[in-house]
């Protein structure tokens, strides 16, 4: 077998992850059953046309790029894919019964992080998923923004406004994730207790997004009137908040400095969120 190096196509990121951990030098086979999908994987969909074209690009020419892999912890015998699940689905689609792999050594942390990077660099994850993914390393690993901003080559404020659609009804994410609503569409109903409404009524229109934010401005000019007496060290740590659990926040202070602070969740799986962000730090 050939030494197996790393190719620019993995991205830069991705590159320097595998250079930092144990990997074998040589390209293994294994079969299509001994492989497992990668529990941190990001990504949840992909484009049965772009699925299809990769499939039949692997039947004729079979798979080039190795996929990479470690030991599964949860199943004796089996590897975990780190990076190239979209060509473990396409080559079982291809007919194929063994795939080239190279087997690396990484923690749970470096699994996360491979996922993140291949897929981001290649533009494969939607709005949502890319949003779940750096929250998770948040959440789970102890990063914040501007952490996952240097790590994943984007602006801090991408990624802040990616983390800011989660906040945002089931259903409404739904639509984003399912290309029906686009997320600058999303970026603008963040905040509105309409949101659903708003998002249908944007799709039924077939607005814009300057159309979109024409619509909801009235809403927005309320909510800020509504909240422009508070003390601006309070507006600013509920900011703090929004922006590292991508809820929504409202703290309410008492002239004796006694008070509440209040979590806004839409749906059961936002509540669930913060429950385990408290348990997992209390």
């Amino acid at each position: 077998m050939d030494s197996f190096k790393i190719k620019k196509g993995l991205g830069r990121g991705l590159s320097s992850l595998i250079g930092d951990n144990k990997i074998e030098s040589n390209v293994n086979k294994l079969s299509i059953g001994e492989l497992v999908r990668n529990r941190y994987q990001p990504r949840r969909s992909f484009d049965e046309e772009s699925l299809e074209e990769l499939t039949n690009s692997i039947r004729e020419r079979g798979i080039i790029q190795p996929i990479i892999v470690r030991k599964s912890e949860n199943e004796n015998s089996k590897f975990e894919i780190i990076a190239g699940e979209r060509r473990w689905i396409a080559a079982q689609k291809a007919g194929l019964h063994e795939v080239p792999v190279v087997v690396t050594e990484v923690d749970d942390l470096k699994s996360l992080e491979f996922a993140i990077v291949e897929n981001v660099q290649r533009h494969d994850l939607n709005a949502i998923e890319e949003a779940q993914g750096y929250q998770r390393l948040i959440n789970e690993f102890s990063y914040d923004q501007e952490k996952v901003a240097r790590f994943i080559g984007k602006s801090r404020s991408h990624v802040t406004n990616c983390i800011r659609l989660l906040s945002l009804p089931k259903d409404v994410l739904n639509l984003i994730e399912k290309n029906k609503l686009s997320p600058g569409h999303g970026k603008i109903l963040v905040g509105l207790d309409n949101a659903s409404f708003l998002a249908n009524k944007i799709i039924d229109k077939k607005l814009s997004v300057r159309q979109a934010e024409n619509l909801v401005k009235i809403f927005k000019t309320n909510k800020i009137s509504k909240k422009s007496h508070k003390d601006p060290n309070l507006k600013e740590l509920e900011q703090l908040l929004i922006e590292k659990i991508g809820l929504n926040v409202l703290i309410k202070n008492k002239k004796n400095n006694s008070g509440s602070i209040l979590f806004e969740y839409k749906d059961i799986d936002q509540l669930n969120k913060i429950i385990e962000i408290i348990k997992s730090h209390y």
